[in-house]
């Protein structure tokens, strides 16, 4: 027993020190080189600054007309939208498939697990939005958001699905509610704990999306968050201590969700595992 002991404390040391290693000491040399001047950020080491730079934060904030700020208000609405919709899309879909069983069921089952295995194509996705007059615009990126987790989402409401006992939707028929308000008033409020699973999986996501806002939301004025890297970055000169701070200021609302969410993502994620 003292032997067990010794080899979980073991591997439990190991696992921490590698997590310091793989995680916190990239995210502190960040920190560091945020705080630093220019040519000192430039080695790239993990010294200490001579002086604390907080002035780089502000100067990120207001380069380029405050593109930053612009940019965080675009992958904000983004993001908000695209979950809306996702969160919807996905209950209902998830609700349907594990309540019926025909035929019709297992092809959409089967276009769902498609969506996972498929990869996206770039350029006939740009021919259909520049069709239907949505390439470049905010209802454009935020569908093609949407495609894109929804069959990850719609995997996570229905294995959850199977955790509610039919007799609340019979109960609910009975008492002569139609299918919307029985769905929205009493299945829905059920479901919170995966969809704040995929609450924060499928914002973290879509926050930190690089190619779909550079492919499908072009322009200037359509920057987003991520984007902006490109500000500090050019072919003969680079800007470490601003690339830095601009790399701090994306990862905060990520980050800070995260961690008050932690919890919850794993209950979403388990629940329902051995019924589905």
């Amino acid at each position: 027993m003292k032997l067990k002991g010794t080899k979980r404390i073991i591997f439990e040391v190991i696992a921490v020190i590698l997590s310091i290693v793989i995680f916190w000491v990239p995210f502190f040399f960040v920190i560091i080189n945020s705080l630093k001047n220019k040519t000192d950020a430039a080695l790239l080491d993990l010294s200490w600054p001579t002086a604390i730079q907080w002035s780089n934060y502000r100067e990120v904030l207001i380069a380029q007309d405050h593109m930053v700020v612009r940019s965080f208000i675009n992958s904000t609405l983004i993001t908000l939208l695209s979950i809306a919709v996702l969160i919807v899309v996905s209950a209902m879909t998830g609700y349907v498939l594990q309540r019926r069983t025909d035929r019709w069921s297992g092809i959409i089952q089967f276009l769902v697990m498609a969506g996972l295995m498929i990869p996206p194509a770039v350029v006939p996705t740009i021919w259909v939005l520049d069709s239907i007059h949505l390439f470049k615009t905010m209802t454009g990126i935020v569908l093609v958001e949407v495609a894109l987790g929804i069959s990850f989402a719609v995997l996570l409401y229905r294995s959850f699905m199977a955790t509610i006992p039919r007799e609340i939707d019979e109960a609910a028929i009975v008492d002569g509610c139609g299918s919307m308000r029985m769905f929205f008033q009493m299945v829905f409020p059920l479901l919170m704990p995966v969809t704040s699973t995929v609450v924060v999986l499928s914002s973290v996501g879509i926050y930190n999306d690089f190619v779909n806002p550079l492919y499908f939301f072009p322009g200037a004025k359509n920057a987003t968050i991520q984007l902006t890297l490109y500000n500090f970055t050019s072919m003969f000169n680079t800007s470490w201590n601003l690339l830095f701070a601009d790399i701090i200021l994306i990862s905060l609302p990520p980050l800070v969700l995260f961690i008050f969410f932690n919890k919850k993502i794993v209950a979403g994620m388990t629940a329902g595992a051995v019924k589905g």
